[in-house]
C-alpha cells in the first residue's frame, strides 16, 4: 500500500514537471527570432465583438517568407481589429493592410537585439527550472508527511527522495535544451 502512495506522488510530481516543460516551450516560443513564425502572434488579442478573442481563432497565419506573415480573417469584418491589436502588442513589426490580407513584416535583428533576445530566453528558462524545483520541493513534503505518520519508512523517504532527485534533473536537462535551441534560433542570421 505505501509503495503505491509514494508512487502516487512522484507520478503526480513528473506530470506536473512535464506541464512546466510545456508552459516553458510556450513561452520560449514568443520570443522573435530571425525568423517569422505564427508563435510569435500567439498572446495577441483582438476585441471581436466586445470579446477579447487570441488572433489564430480569427484568421488563417502563414508564412510565406523568412521575414514575413500573411493573415487571412475568416471574417473580413474584423480586418481592421485585427492589424490595431497587432500593433498595439508592441512586437517590433510594420502590419499592412490590404484587400484580402493583413501582412506583417519582420524587420532584419540586430546583433544587440539579438543579445538582448538570449537573456530574455535564459530568463524565461530559468522560470521553468524554478517551477520544476518546487513541484520537486512539494513533493519532498509530502514524501516527508508520509514518514513522519509511518506510512512509510525512512528508507523508503530516502529511495523516494533519490528518484524525485533523478527526476528532477532530468526535467531541467530538457529545459535547458529548449533555451540552448532557442539561443542558437535567435543568434542564426
Amino acid at each position: 500500500m505505501a509503495e503505491v502512495t509514494v508512487k502516487e506522488v512522484l507520478s503526480e510530481a513528473e506530470e506536473r514537471m512535464k506541464k512546466s516543460i510545456e508552459a516553458t516551450r510556450r513561452e520560449l516560443a514568443t520570443i522573435r527570432t530571425g525568423r517569422a513564425s505564427p508563435d510569435l502572434l500567439a498572446g495577441v488579442r483582438v476585441d471581436y465583438y466586445g470579446t477579447p478573442t487570441p488572433l489564430n481563432q480569427l484568421a488563417l497565419i502563414s508564412a510565406p517568407e523568412p521575414r514575413m506573415l500573411v493573415l487571412q480573417p475568416y471574417d473580413p469584418n474584423v480586418k481592421r481589429e485585427i492589424a490595431r491589436a497587432i500593433e498595439k502588442a508592441d512586437l517590433g513589426v510594420t502590419v499592412k493592410e490590404e484587400e484580402r490580407v493583413i501582412r506583417v513584416f519582420f524587420p532584419e535583428l540586430s546583433e544587440e537585439t539579438r543579445q538582448q533576445l538570449t537573456k530574455v530566453a535564459a530568463k524565461k528558462a530559468e522560470e521553468g527550472k524554478v517551477a520544476i524545483r518546487n513541484i520537486r520541493r512539494d513533493a519532498r513534503e509530502k514524501l516527508k508527511e508520509m514518514e513522519d505518520e509511518g506510512s512509510i519508512s525512512e528508507d523508503e523517504f530516502y529511495r523516494a527522495q533519490k528518484q524525485l532527485d533523478e527526476l528532477t534533473e532530468r526535467y531541467i536537462e530538457q529545459i535547458e535544451e529548449l533555451r540552448k535551441a532557442k539561443e542558437e534560433e535567435i543568434m542564426t542570421l
